[in-house]
């Protein structure tokens, strides 16, 4: 089969602000309409809509909770509705990822991150791929992350959730692949976003320095590799996680 175009529709779910926002921004630049997926970020989400319209793309702000099964039904409805059918799928939206001893992580510590990594890009996948396999092909992209590299111990909880979110991508391909649906993770590294904020001058030169490329990676590199994977381009890329944090957990 052959797959989408790459100006179909793009779902870019965390798009108010952050890595989503820069992606929603670069998939609209790329040719595609852009629903601008966002929880309760409607300001954010309208500057980001404003944006993409003043260069002269499509975009439309869409509010749901991507972890509830009726919410997600109904958003890739309105979507489809107001923009047309998704062709490309962004897995991006992200909860608080609170650092906590091992010893201490409760089963409701691991079920919150397992919610936003594994249960919720499982209902966007099930509700885009109706419409994916009648068109014949589609892209799956989802946002990963390269802590399973490196091996944080408060970070069990969400280490273990990114995991089994790779996994998902895995299977995925290999069972979607037949009907022209590519799908992929993107992990990035250390990203300095809004909520990065507060980091200290001594903690990003610290991450830097073990950086091989020797900076901090910015939110425009994790856009780059998304729309690489959600071109025509990256029609026989399948099943793969991607790292974008310049050779930081290289051996």
């Amino acid at each position: 089969m052959t797959p989408t175009t790459a100006t179909g529709t793009a779902l870019v779910t965390g798009a108010s602000r952050g890595l989503g926002a820069v992606i929603a921004r670069r998939l609209a630049a790329d040719g595609h309409p852009v629903a601008v997926g966002h929880r309760s970020g409607t300001e954010a989400a309208r500057r980001v809509v404003a944006d993409i319209r003043a260069s002269g793309g499509t975009a439309h702000a869409f509010a749901a909770d991507v972890t509830d099964e009726a919410a997600v039904t109904d958003l890739v409805a309105d979507v489809t509705a107001r923009l047309g059918p998704v062709t490309t799928l962004v897995v991006n939206a992200t909860g608080p990822q609170p650092e906590l001893d091992p010893a201490q992580v409760t089963w409701d510590d691991h079920l919150a991150q397992l919610t936003f990594f594994v249960k919720s890009p499982t209902l966007l996948m099930q509700a885009v791929l109706p419409t994916m396999r009648e068109r014949g092909g589609g892209r799956i992209v989802q946002i990963g992350s390269d802590v399973l590299e490196r091996v944080l111990p408060a970070m069990s909880a969400y280490t273990a959730a990114k995991a089994a979110q790779h996994s998902l991508t895995e299977c995925w391909a290999r069972a979607l692949g037949p009907y022209g649906i590519t799908v992929n993770t993107v992990a990035p590294g250390w990203i300095p976003v809004e909520r990065h904020a507060g980091a200290s001058r001594e903690s990003l030169a610290a991450y830097t320095s073990d950086v091989p490329l020797g900076r901090m990676g910015r939110p425009e590199d994790v856009a780059a590799a998304v729309a690489f994977l959600a071109s025509p381009e990256a029609a026989f890329v399948t099943g793969e996680r991607v790292k974008v944090n310049g050779g930081h957990t290289l051996g």
